[in-house]
């Protein structure tokens, strides 16, 4: 009877092991054919064209930055096309949450992410993938999504009342289900203020 037990547990193991693997097969066949869409729409120069913080554009806040938002901790995030200077308080405090959550993705650092992004949340791929946020959460973390660097290109934020939305393009260097390259995804970006404190969250 053990025996037949141990059989019985090891194929439904095996079953969910191909489940698996497939699973992450369509994945990186999404991404593959999402990436060739957008460069044949686009052109594949400007699909995979990679903006960067240069080392003489440092971002500088004085007093203010030293207090608060110190983005220049953010190593592997760039921002570009915005004088961090323009913006109050508020706006800054939405634009360095949603650094520091593209510095938790490239840091495979789930604890900030988790904290960052409300329980409910579906992520879209480009390939117009569908993920809750565990299942995205466990792909950032053994590395079937592995991000790089991001750079936020030409930041908007928007803040009314307890929701905020910040607009942007966002580079993503990345190795996506084995396609890599740098993917520019524009798109808004939502919160809502849950308990203090800015969330991530569906539209």
């Amino acid at each position: 009877m053990s025996s037949l037990y141990s059989s019985q547990v090891g194929d439904q193991l095996s079953k969910k092991n191909e489940v698996n693997a497939l699973r992450k097969c369509l994945l990186f066949l999404f991404f593959l054919l999402s990436v060739l869409l957008s460069a044949f729409c686009r052109g594949s120069s400007d699909a995979v064209h990679d903006l960067r913080v240069s080392d003489n554009e440092n971002i500088t806040l004085g007093e203010r930055e030293m207090k608060n938002y110190n983005f220049n901790a953010f190593g592997n995030v760039g921002i570009t096309g915005v004088d961090l200077r323009d913006l109050d308080d508020a706006q800054l405090e939405l634009l360095y949450i949603y650094a520091q959550y593209c510095q938790a993705m490239t840091d495979q650092d789930i604890e900030t992410m988790r904290k960052l992004v409300s329980s409910d949340k579906v992520f879209v791929h480009m390939s117009g993938m569908r993920q809750s946020r565990e299942e995205y959460f466990a792909d950032v973390s053994d590395g079937s999504l592995r991000y790089y660097r991001v750079d936020i290109e030409n930041p908007v934020i928007s803040i009314n009342g307890t929701k905020g939305t910040v607009t942007c393009t966002s580079a993503l260097d990345a190795d996506a289900y084995g396609a890599i390259g740098v993917f520019r995804m524009k798109g808004t970006h939502h919160f809502e203020l849950l308990d203090g404190s800015w969330k991530i969250v569906n539209k």
